[in-house]
């Protein structure tokens, strides 16, 4: 099977966020199961974003920017920004707090933002382990060069290659760049797969998807995909690490454990970070 799903796009007022995963069509790819496409947005100085701290548990967030800046914080003691290119893999395993937002001289400024935030859920053995806190810079990242084909991998394994970030499953997660004409192959077998049309055409067994498409592949599958113009797609997918129950920013096999971290977010029993007060309160709804 191979299906085409469509974002939601969702105002935050500043900007706006499409939501691909979780789809009714399509619920995780592999262990992935969150899909956010931030922007592309243009902020005007004293614009920006301005995301105040709030909790994860059982998941690993995977943020990685086009364009522009952010400034991550968490309850670690973490605090750098993330730039064009770089890997921050932040494991929430039983729990971390983190804040998103932006250098003064970045708010300052007019400034553009464009980028995705993925979340993976982790096997059952890791959710309630130790978090941890991963920042790859974008020349430490595998490039793999090949017929047409110029990718980088951003997390997991593909083509022969390992990024540099400890992964708790079988994944790999690459950003490619593909010239027109240019073929190219899925990696792994008896994986799913997605990919995401960031700019160009790309055409798929025939059918030409345009920027914004989200295209799910199913395990069996082994589709003929080519570049019909230049352009630049994300490529993502893995082994499923089971069904999982997500709520706001909790992701779990279990929903007591949910249940349990709604009652510790209210409670203020979360790890805070150091030197922000402001949080962003338990909402009264799920996400997904």
């Amino acid at each position: 099977m191979v299906k085409q799903i469509f974002g939601k796009e969702t105002d935050l007022g500043a900007f706006s966020v499409r939501r691909v995963l979780p789809h009714r069509d399509v619920r995780s790819v592999g262990p992935f199961v969150f899909f956010d496409h931030m922007g592309p947005a243009d902020f005007q100085p004293g614009q920006g974003i301005d995301v105040a701290p709030h909790p994860h548990i059982g998941l690993a967030t995977v943020t990685y920017i086009f364009e522009g800046a952010i400034r991550h914080h968490d309850s670690l003691g973490s605090l750098l920004e993330i730039k064009p290119g770089d890997l921050n893999w932040m494991h929430a395993g039983r729990g971390i707090t983190h804040s998103e937002r932006e250098t003064d001289a970045v708010r300052n400024s007019a400034h553009k933002l464009d980028g995705l935030q993925l979340w993976v859920a982790v096997p059952e053995e890791d959710e309630e382990s130790d978090p941890e806190f991963f920042h790859v810079a974008k020349d430490d990242l595998p490039i793999i060069e090949d017929a047409g084909l110029h990718m980088r991998l951003i997390a997991g394994e593909a083509f022969g290659k390992t990024a540099p970030v400890p992964v708790k499953s079988k994944l790999f997660y690459l950003d490619v760049h593909m010239d027109e004409g240019a073929q190219l192959l899925l990696p792994g077998e008896n994986q799913e797969a997605a990919l995401y049309v960031v700019s160009g055409t790309l055409r798929i067994d025939g059918t030409a998807y345009t920027p914004q498409s989200f295209i799910y592949v199913a395990p069996e599958e082994i589709p003929d995909i080519v570049a019909q113009s230049d352009c630049r797609v994300m490529l993502l997918g893995g082994l499923s690490v089971g069904y999982r129950h997500l709520w706001w920013n909790f992701v779990s096999s279990s929903k007591e454990r949910i249940d349990q971290a709604k009652a510790d977010w209210a409670a203020g029993n979360f790890p805070q970070i150091e030197g922000e007060d402001d949080i962003i309160p338990l909402p009264g709804r799920s996400t997904g």
